[in-house]
């Protein structure tokens, strides 16, 4: 029997979709552990994902930009010590490391905790810092499932797997705010999320172009796309060669007033990507379009009915697959349609 732990650590800075998949992990472990501190370490940029979270404690920053010049800038250097102390002062219980990778995995070590969560097969040798190696296999193909499992190996209890994030009345003020201005009403609109971290998870813009002309004819819905301020050009394209009208919100929302405005959609259309996984979250209807990365990691969780790809169940435990028939060219306007029109019948008007 593990003793009951006081102080626990979750690191996993990035990605903001990887993110949202381990926080049934989280809860889990708070579950089990009612009276425990949980710290999670996390990348400047994703924190209002975590600030306020109903299960934690405290929110630990890292600035991976700033740190990463730490090898050439004094300055840098200075900080990245003073994290690693911080780490170190905390005298953890327990470290989960949900990145598993060696930087991760050295800051589960510089903690000098005696018990250190990670993946046995973690990449860049990270896996030699960890005291308990947990092995990802084909009874936990999917993160939420490989997460809850690393959380089981502390003790953490995993019958129920729950999707909390933090609630801001501010953000679903401003939300509001926003749909007023374009007269728009809430649970009576689209979100489109058509930009993604890398280009191979692209579904062309010309489709998205496509499939919101057939959406707004068809079924009167009023569309709204959004994303990073970097892809707000991109999607710019989407909304000028449009037939139907689009409000173009991308860069224009914080990360809390995104969460709001996914949580008032009627439907969200996405790439696999972060903003993606949140709609999920929330349990907003939801069709996710896969290509190069495998949907059995990554789909919304149980909810097979939102993904859309190629053979969807053949990659097996790879992350990715570089073969060319899974090209976000291949999946056609008819196909994420379809998905449309049973989402929308499922939650009718």
């Amino acid at each position: 029997m593990i003793e009951e732990p006081k102080n626990i650590l979750i690191i996993k800075p990035s990605a903001l979709g990887d993110i949202v998949l381990a926080l049934p992990a989280l809860s889990a472990i708070r579950r089990t552990f009612p009276k425990a501190k949980i710290s999670w370490l996390v990348r400047s940029e994703y924190a209002d994902l975590l600030t306020g979270h109903p299960d934690l404690n405290e929110v630990i920053l890292f600035d991976r930009r700033f740190l990463g010049k730490s090898w050439y800038k004094p300055k840098a250097f200075s900080e990245l010590l003073k994290l690693l102390r911080q780490l170190r002062k905390e005298r953890f219980d327990f470290v989960f490391d949900f990145q598993g990778l060696f930087r991760t995995g050295f800051m589960t070590w510089v903690t000098g905790c005696g018990r250190r969560f990670g993946n046995a097969g973690a990449r860049e040798f990270a896996h030699l810092f960890y005291t308990h190696k947990i092995i990802h296999d084909s009874a936990c193909v999917h993160l939420v499932d490989y997460y809850m499992k690393m959380a089981a190996a502390a003790g953490a209890k995993k019958e129920k797997v729950e999707f909390k994030l933090p609630q801001d009345p501010k953000a679903d003020e401003t939300v509001q705010k926003i749909l007023q201005k374009n007269s728009f009403n809430s649970g009576k609109y689209v979100v489109i999320l058509p930009g993604a971290a890398r280009p191979e998870k692209l579904w062309p813009i010309e489709r998205f172009t496509q499939l919101a002309d057939k959406i707004s004819s068809q079924f009167g819905l009023s569309i709204i796309t959004a994303g990073s301020q970097t892809e707000q050009p991109y999607i710019e394209t989407l909304k000028a060669s449009a037939k139907s009208k689009i409000v173009n919100l991308a860069g224009q929302t914080s990360l809390k007033e995104l969460i709001a405005l996914l949580k008032g959609a009627f439907l969200v259309i996405s790439n696999d990507t972060g903003p993606g996984h949140i709609a999920a979250a929330l349990n907003v209807p939801l069709v996710m379009i896969f290509g190069p990365t495998n949907p059995a990691r990554l789909h919304p969780y149980r909810k097979p009915e939102s993904i859309v790809g190629t053979d969807l169940n053949a990659m097996g435990m790879k992350i990715e697959s570089f073969d060319p028939k899974y090209g976000m060219h291949h999946i056609t306007v008819e196909q994420v349609f379809e998905k449309v029109c049973q989402q929308i019948s499922k939650n009718s008007l």
